[in-house]
């Protein structure tokens, strides 16, 4: 209807109305009527109001679910954003903080330029010869050791090959504003000086994500030093002077010696290694070898990147010979002497001196007896363990129910011991407690430290992933399976094993700095705490379950229990929301009595975790929770069946083989032989032992007297060796878990698990009660076995080892683990 059919209506009309051009009127209702709303169009809006602020609302809430995880817990940090700067903390400023790499030096910035030692064989028949760079036990070294290594200032290793020797020393000098200085020697040494053997050193410095700049000095075709500056170190300088000829020579010969260089640019660190075998080229070593020399290609760098940031220096000599690299501040500008030569070799001797010294006050070891090798094996180990301290920098991957895809933590550092240089080379939570149990002996500011670390990685749930995978570096060294982290899993609190006596040495000092940390450190436990007591327990009073069990798996003779720390343990066969798990209450009732202290310490309520404390180590209760009758020991509790096996699939029937799917999957599945029922899960072993480990069954108990006779019988646990993981009368004992899944908790020798049943030995030998005697005598039998076992596989192999035979002894698993199974110091020193 066009606008000229239309006329307004006449005045005085009451009705808001058009009148039409014909016979016809039709009325219009407007929405407004003497300036007000209709209530009919009042009621729409406030519908559309309501439904869009429901809309809103939900949407946010969702949103917020889906952030909870990431989403860092609201308390001031326990080491603030600057704590590892080198204004803040200069003696632990730079480190050997890259465990993975064999001689591997960076800062605690979040992102240090790179150092690190490459190296290979030169005229063999293999092409190229094997380029040695992250520790991986597959280039079949005899060992790799720090001597010593005081988690500081300096640290010796020993890397063997077949043919030779590598020595690395590592020395820091304070001075300046940014860390200080130190220097590197790298001594290769053969063992059969008689025999002609040459080798390639490759030493680089490579910058991370771009921050900061570097330029060569090239000399006469050699790479002598490196300038350069970045945010966090200031300017900096890094000499590699040449070596001398005559250190390779024998009597009445020039040894010859090569140098060669590589300026280039690598996009991530995880890249080094295959940048330079791609700027390797090969020439010829001299008229009188055929097989071939790989030298380095000089400079190549991308025309579209704005400088390089890898640079390497290649050093080919006859053995011996040894290189200096010699990192210098900027900032530093009073320095006397440089750390280098005469200086080096001075300073380097005191250290040791002084390590020395320190480590028999501690531990005691040549006042109880011990002999030279074996004190020296005792160093190597607590060495191992501070050497293997790493400083990442990075975010997790990690998924809630809320999220329908893995999304990123916040980015964060983390200053933590690692378990295995070639295995696990990053920071596991519960492992990070046993490691501390030593760590804190020796130095318990890093304990302090890295416990502040972690802690500080909490979430407002009082979650903290239990795998930390951070920066490009770590993540290239795990499965993607294992990559994403859920904060529904918990790992056992374990570091409530060392808090115990920190916190008692931070009440009794009276440091200021102590009591702020202290501060700080409580409402994160606090919250740490309240995460494992509301999200892992289970469906009636007093129990826990440990989550992350899968129960649709087929493929598993058992459902792994990763989150307990004890993969393959026998649980209940099918999991269910209302199992029991006797360790994880056991863990709980550790952290509330430790809680209870740190809380009555501050001046803050402590009855409640009193309270919880006295009610998880009443033993009246344990007992009807967990105490088999049948069995006569402490289990589980869930729905399972011993009665299954893991068997080919079967074809379906009436089908011809020539209709079966090219790409079948033919790995055996688990058949159920008898249907579960509720019941105690009676394999016998380290979860079983639990009430005991952490001191909790009574020493007038009876069941401890039974406990004593069934970890020292040979059929259950006991062995020359130290005690089994799972008795030998277990149906799980030695048991593939899936067709080609090896036994990993059902019969090893684990260090952790014997260590803390020697402490609970040594506890129950000293308070009063019948069995005091019998375990006092447990207890030396055991330590005897164990540090002796782990002395001889180490004199034996070279190395520490994950785990250990239990029918041999052997050192079996990851090598070096030098994480808890370092934990065999504090068995020799007797520290509990």
């Amino acid at each position: 209807m066009s606008k000229a059919g239309l006329r307004q209506r006449p005045k005085g009309k009451e009705k808001n109305t058009y009148e039409l051009s014909g016979d016809e009127k039709r009325e219009e209702k407007w929405p407004y009527a003497n300036g007000q709303l209709d209530p009919y169009a009042k009621a729409i809006g406030a519908a559309v109001v309501i439904v869009m602020t429901v809309l809103i609302t939900y949407f946010r809430y969702q949103q917020y679910l889906r952030d909870i995880i990431i989403t860092p817990i609201d308390s001031p940090l326990i080491i603030p954003a600057n704590g590892s700067s080198p204004t803040v903390n200069p003696s632990r400023f730079w480190g050997t903080y890259r465990p993975q790499a064999y001689f591997g030096v960076k800062s605690r910035s979040k992102t240090s330029p790179v150092l690190g030692l490459m190296w290979m064989t030169q005229l063999t028949n293999q092409m190229p010869p094997p380029l040695r760079h992250w520790c991986d036990q597959g280039d079949g070294l005899e060992s790799y050791v720090w001597q010593k290594h005081d988690g500081e200032s300096f640290g010796v290793q020993e890397i063997k090959e077949k043919l030779y020797t590598i020595k690395t020393e590592f020395l820091k000098q304070p001075g300046g504003d940014h860390g200080g200085d130190w220097s590197a020697k790298i001594s290769f040494i053969p063992k059969d000086p008689t025999r002609s053997v040459v080798v390639s050193s490759f030493f680089y410095l490579a910058l991370d994500q771009d921050n900061g700049q570097l330029e060569s000095k090239i000399t006469k075709g050699r790479l002598t030093s490196v300038s350069g500056w970045h945010e966090d170190l200031g300017t900096f300088e890094v000499q590699m002077p040449n070596i001398a000829a005559a250190e390779g020579a024998k009597a009445g010969e020039k040894p010859q010696v090569k140098y060669s260089y590589f300026v280039s640019y690598a996009k991530q660190l995880d890249q080094l290694k295959d940048i330079l075998v791609n700027g390797l080229k090969v020439e010829a070593w001299d008229k009188g070898r055929t097989q071939p020399y790989f030298s380095l290609s000089g400079r190549r760098v991308p025309r579209d990147v704005a400088g390089p940031n890898f640079m390497v220096k290649q050093v080919t000599a006859q053995l011996p010979f040894t290189m200096e690299v010699i990192y210098q501040s900027g900032s530093f500008v009073d320095r006397q002497e440089e750390l280098s030569k005469e200086k080096f070799t001075a300073v380097m001797q005191s250290k040791e001196q002084e390590f020395d010294a320190k480590f028999e006050k501690v531990f005691l070891l040549a006042q109880r007896g011990y002999k030279v090798n074996e004190i020296n094996f005792a160093k190597s180990a607590l060495s191992n363990m501070l050497g293997g301290i790493g400083y990442f920098y990075g975010s997790s991957l990690v998924k809630s129910r809320y999220n329908t895809e893995p999304i990123n933590y916040w980015e964060a550092p983390l200053y933590t011991a690692v378990p295995s240089r070639p295995f696990f080379p990053r920071g596991f939570l519960w492992d990070e407690g046993f490691h501390n149990m030593l760590i804190r002996m020796w130095n318990s500011d890093i304990s302090k430290d890295i416990i502040g670390h972690w802690m500080d990685l909490m979430n407002t749930e009082g979650w903290i992933p239990r795998e930390q995978i951070l920066g490009t570096e770590a993540r290239a060294k795990v499965p993607s399976e294992f990559v994403v982290q859920r904060n529904t899993n918990a790992n056992p609190p374990t570091f409530f094993l060392p808090l115990q006596s920190l916190i008692k040495e931070m009440i009794q000092s009276n440091k200021p700095s102590d009591k702020a940390y202290l501060k700080a450190l409580y409402p994160r436990l606090r919250t740490w705490f309240n995460y494992y007591n509301t999200t892992q327990k289970g469906d009636i009073p007093f129990t826990y379950r440990w989550h992350g069990r899968d129960p649709t798996l087929t493929k598993q003779l058992n459902p792994l229990t990763l989150t307990s720390g004890l993969d393959d343990y026998p649980r209940a066969s099918h999991p269910t929301t209302d199992e029991r798990h006797v360790d994880l209450r056991c863990w709980i009732a550790l952290a509330a009595g430790v809680m209870r202290d740190i809380a009555r310490s501050l001046g803050q309520e402590w009855q409640s975790y009193d309270d919880t404390h006295r009610l998880l180590t009443d033993n009246t209760l344990l007992d009807k929770l967990h105490w088999s009758p049948k069995a006569q020991q402490y289990s589980d509790w869930g729905l399972h069946t011993d009665k299954a096996r893991l068997e080919k699939p079967k074809p379906p029937p009436n089908q011809h083989p020539s209709q079966r799917p090219q790409q079948m999957d033919t790995d055996k599945i688990r058949v159920i032989l008898t249907e579960p029922s509720k019941q105690f899960v009676n394999a016998f072993g380290y979860v079983s032992l639990f009430p005991f480990l952490l001191k909790i069954v009574d020493a007038k108990s009876p069941k401890l007297d039974k406990i004593l006779t069934d970890i020292t019988d040979p059929t259950k646990l006991w062995t020359d060796f130290g005690l089994r993981s799972i008795s030998r009368n277990s149906k799980f004992y030695g048991r593939f878990n899936t067709e080609h899944d090896p036994p990993y908790w059902r019969g090893p020798i684990w260090i952790n698990m014997n260590y803390l049943s020697l402490s609970a030995l040594h506890h129950y030998s000293s308070v009063e009660g019948p069995y005091k005697e019998r375990a006092k005598t447990v207890y030396s039998s055991l330590r005897k076995n164990l540090v002796t076992n782990i002395f001889k596989e180490f004199e034996r192999t070279g190395y520490i080892w994950e785990n250990y035979n239990d029918k041999t002894g052997e050192g079996k698993g990851s090598h070096p683990f030098t994480g808890w199974s370092a934990l065999v110091v504090l068995m020799m020193a007797e520290t509990f």
